[in-house]
């Protein structure tokens, strides 16, 4: 079964990246099964700070949600040798029941593949009496399919040259049809195996399990031909004898349809839907044969498990969230339309921080809180409430901040202050990198907006980078496929925020939202320093007002 996977918003701050250890942990305690806690991006210097500091791991790196072959309950099926024969292909894809079968070399190197189609139509079309030599028979395949022993010959020689000839004749007129190279099956005339021998045949098959005269051996042996005895009678032998033919004779070689492990499992239906072949290879990321895959594989494939904490908003989600069965949210932002296809366990309540609501989860399962995660829970506390200044901050964020630091064993203030200040290097960050750091997606009426929220308890770095965020967002703005671009640029300490806005009516929408001037790309807001409640309410109100009017 596999693991659950617990996971934060695109761009985790430190309550995304904590809530999803802490209710990992918590919830593999109290299922037995196993929960991974996973990060949708980077983590920032202030979650970073916040792990080294309680000696955790950051959480595994989730890129997409989207289904690949390696999801996939895929059969591994052995592959077999290019000199296998048919028969004994046959029998294994029977015994098997496999209807396609990959050709492997050395290193598991895949070199073609063969079906039961492959083998019946060969076995049913008109062969030529050349078929063996052609397909460069070995000895040994022609001595398992005849069932027989190879009393004169190497097994591992292979018959090259010749036809197969039936001798039925009579001795005398043998020389009118056996060539030099030629395979003969005959029965037990002394007298027809030595003309055989004397036509220069490559090799001689004698039925019925008749014994070999040591002159005729000795003929053999001095001009070189192969001598198989086999049980069978002349009709079976003849019957039977393609059968020996190698299976790299008939195997498709070229344009074969392979998938790698990592193939994302939608590109992988819309080629196969094309096609119409059962079974495809798959391969590893060094071009190796591991499996093979089916359609039905492709329509039973597992939907993972996930459950979200510190956002409900698909735009937020890490990319393939329709992909996966989503069986939880915890959150503390306002309710989106994130669908499921079931009843969930959904806990949304008006706090300052998830990682409260993950502590009162501990609490109500009777599970004790470890140092290590109080750690991070109260660091996830004191960064989303701006160590409770933020006008989200509730009592009950303050009260369980304070009983966290005290398992924990640290300093609410002096923590507080070592990760803001932390998190608030950004002199020799790129523009990119710190826009990024702490940044959302909203949508209101179909238009899409960004708002991205820098912090710092140093007003001179935020001054500094001003201008240089301004050209970032009027840089990127084009091509971001966006309406408006906002940057909080918020000082902790004297907790005000500049906002920074780009975008046709940005201004316009400001003003409306905060009813007071505004530059022509920023307003000074003080008092502002949460970015859900003072921000996001008030401008998603006023576009919903202008679109009313329109």
């Amino acid at each position: 079964m596999k693991p659950v996977l617990v996971i934060g918003h695109r761009n985790p701050d430190t309550d995304s990246i904590c809530s999803a250890i802490c209710y990992a942990h918590l919830k593999q305690i109290l299922t037995g099964r196993e929960h991974v806690a996973c990060r949708a991006g980077q983590v920032n210097a202030e979650t970073a700070y916040v792990l080294d500091c309680f000696g955790v791991e950051p959480p595994r790196y989730l890129s997409s949600l989207n289904p690949r072959l390696s999801d996939v309950q895929y059969r591994n099926v052995e592959g077999i040798n290019a000199q296998l024969s048919l028969r004994r292909a046959w029998q294994y894809m029977s015994e098997n029941n496999i209807h396609t079968i990959p050709v492997v070399g050395e290193g598991r190197t895949l070199q073609g593949l063969l079906t039961f189609s492959d083998i019946a139509r060969f076995y049913m079309e008109d062969q030529g009496a050349n078929a063996l030599a052609e397909a460069h028979t070995s000895y040994r395949n022609l001595v398992d399919v005849l069932g027989g022993e190879l009393v004169v010959g190497n097994e591992n020689d292979h018959f090259e040259k010749g036809k197969v000839v039936v001798a039925a004749a009579n001795p005398d007129v043998m020389e009118d049809y056996i060539c030099e190279h030629d395979l003969v099956i005959l029965g037990n005339r002394y007298d027809s195996q030595l003309s055989s021998i004397e036509m220069k045949a490559g090799c001689i098959v004698i039925g019925l399990g008749a014994p070999v005269s040591r002159t005729i051996k000795k003929l053999a042996e001095e001009t070189g031909c192969a001598i198989i005895v086999s049980p069978m009678d002349t009709y079976t032998c003849s019957k039977v004898i393609n059968q020996a033919v190698p299976v790299q004779h008939i195997m498709k070689r070229s344009g074969l349809v392979t998938f790698g492990r990592n193939d994302p499992v939608e590109d992988v239906k819309k080629t196969v839907a094309k096609k119409r072949i059962r079974y495809y290879p798959i391969l590893d990321d060094d071009g190796k044969y591991v499996g093979m895959v089916s359609q039905r594989n492709l329509l039973d494939i597992e939907k993972q498990e996930v459950i979200l904490v510190d956002h409900n908003e698909r735009d937020q989600a890490v990319e393939g969230i329709q992909s996966a069965r989503v069986t939880e949210i915890i959150d503390h932002h306002r309710i989106d339309a994130l669908e499921t296809n079931s009843p969930i366990y959904f806990r949304n309540q008006p706090l300052g921080c998830t990682a409260t609501i993950i502590t009162q989860l501990y609490r109500e399962s009777r599970v004790e809180i470890e140092p290590a995660i109080a750690g991070l829970l109260c660091s996830a506390i004191l960064s989303d409430t701006l160590m409770f200044r933020s006008p989200t901050c509730t009592p009950v964020d303050r009260a369980t901040a304070e009983e966290l630091a005290q398992i924990a064993g640290i300093d609410i203030k002096s923590h507080a202050v070592a990760m803001f200040r932390e998190g608030s290097q950004l002199v020799n960050r790129s523009m990119d990198e710190i826009f990024h750091m702490d940044y959302k997606y909203y949508q209101v009426r179909g238009k899409r907006m960004a708002i991205s929220q820098v912090t710092s308890v140093n007003q001179d770095e935020l001054a500094d980078i001003r201008p240089r965020m301004l050209q970032y967002m009027q840089s990127c703005l084009p091509t971001s496929g966006l309406a408006m671009l906002f940057a909080m640029l918020t000082n902790i300490i004297d907790e005000t925020t500049e906002l920074v806005f780009v975008g046709q009516g940005a201004a316009e929408l400001v003003r409306n939202a905060f009813q007071q001037d505004c530059g022509a790309d920023s307003i000074v807001l003080p008092g502002v320093v949460s970015r859900k409640k003072q921000l996001v309410s008030p401008l998603l109100a006023a576009l919903e007002e202008e679109d009313g009017e329109d």
